[in-house]
């Protein structure tokens, strides 16, 4: 392996300062409820309305502010999350087994109650992450999900934002944003019913707020900033690599960008392309930090060690420009999201083509894939039985129990032995 270009790795790490910020923002929320969220959003957001929350005749007009074709297009998106999420939601089926005679197992899937879904503002107005977290919610049979987006500052809200958070299926719409919103998804003050699960991506603030507030409610992960990872050989376009690196490269200042080709020709022609193209990106002063400070490019010695360095980045997005995709489809194992071939690019994952772009980052693809319709569904599990199958099963947990001498559990298991006997 050789190492062409090495730039940081964004790994999550505690920021003591940002941890303070936030905690000391919880307790405020918490103590004084709205008020609190009023004082933040005229601090952050130089927004101060009547009402955070959206009256339907206010959707509407956002609605109406939009040209049609903007509107079919986010059906469209919409349309293929949705299809997705359902054909996700039939492979997870009840089960009922007779384990032993007389012994009935089985599992049930049940959705939450309420979910909290965060759709991001900021640089980029990510209307795209509505239909990530309220679609899969509502397809798993969530009956409430109460939706928070940031107003553009000191303006209001977003119309294609709005639009997207309605029509994918959102109960209550509030312009509010990042610590104060999930501060109210979390603890309702009195507005909301307080959620089961949190889901959505934000700024660092928005990422801590989420990691203090895991156990007062779930959350869907701890997503940090954006990372794609190409895997080349020598058969792939240069240009069409360095133009999906940029493609994340502009997310964020933060991004993770990783190149890992088979030879050393490859990667000198992709630098060369990238920063040609770099040069007449608009978004360039994000673009450029990222690669310059972020960017990684390996050369690998043969495909599995390109895939060994690949699964060890485990990145979030990975997309493979190689002749046999199904060699590398086959050994990988550690990515949010997977493309397979030229034909497919993140940003179709990202806008429209049906998969959830809320996924891991900073190596969390080791132990987690991403948001799916299942995050919304607990498995539960469930038992009966015969007397005769209870009386057989006593008589081992009676000895189990006492050897651990829980004396009570014994009881319960004895109690059914003198009953069924």
């Amino acid at each position: 392996m050789k190492i062409i270009k090495q730039g940081k790795r964004r790994l999550f790490e505690e920021d003591l300062e940002t941890t303070k910020i936030v905690s000391e923002m919880l307790k405020d929320l918490r103590q004084n409820g709205m008020d609190a969220v009023r004082k933040y959003s005229r601090k952050f957001d130089d927004w101060d309305p009547d009402d955070f929350e959206m009256s339907e005749k206010q959707i509407h007009e956002a609605i109406g502010r939009l040209d049609e074709q903007a509107i079919k297009d986010t059906e469209y998106c919409q349309d293929n999350v949705r299809k997705f999420a359902a054909d996700q939601l039939k492979t997870m089926l009840p089960l009922e087994v007779e384990t032993r005679p007389g012994v009935i197992l089985g599992h049930r899937h049940i959705p939450v109650n309420a979910v909290g879904s965060y759709v991001p503002g900021g640089r980029y107005p990510m209307f795209g992450s509505a239909q990530m977290s309220i679609i899969p919610a509502k397809v798993a049979g969530v009956k409430q999900v109460i939706c928070c987006t940031p107003p553009v500052k000191g303006k209001g809200y977003y119309p294609a934002t709005v639009n997207a958070m309605h029509k994918a299926g959102a109960d209550r719409i509030f312009i509010i944003g990042g610590v104060p919103a999930f501060a109210l998804m979390a603890f309702g003050m009195g507005v909301v019913e307080p959620v089961d699960i949190l889901c959505g991506a934000g700024n660092k603030y928005v990422v801590e707020a989420k990691r203090q507030l895991f156990g007062q409610c779930g959350i869907d992960l701890l997503a940090g900033p954006t990372e794609i990872l190409v895997i080349a050989d020598d058969d792939a376009d240069p240009a069409l690599v360095a133009c999906d690196l940029l493609g994340q490269a502009e997310h964020d200042p933060n991004s993770g960008v990783c190149l890992i080709c088979l030879s050393e020709g490859f990667a000198q022609k992709t630098i060369k392309e990238l920063d040609k193209q770099l040069a007449a990106l608009a978004t360039r002063d994000v673009a450029e930090i990222s690669w310059s400070n972020n960017g990684i490019v390996h050369v690998a010695d043969n495909p599995d060690e390109a895939i060994e360095l690949s699964d060890d980045y485990a990145p979030e997005h990975l997309e493979i420009h190689v002749k046999d995709t199904d060699y590398y489809f086959e050994k990988l194992r550690n990515y949010g999201s997977l493309f397979i071939g030229e034909e497919t690019t993140v940003a179709y994952g990202d806008k429209s083509i049906g998969t959830n772009h809320i996924l891991p980052t900073s190596r969390a693809a080791r132990y987690t894939g991403g948001l799916w319709v299942g995050k919304f569904l607990k498995t539960c599990t469930y038992q009966k039985m015969t007397p005769a199958a209870s009386l057989e099963i006593a008589s081992v947990t009676q000895r189990q129990c006492n050897l651990e001498n829980m004396l009570a559990h014994g009881i319960t298991a004895r109690v059914r032995i003198e009953r069924y006997k």
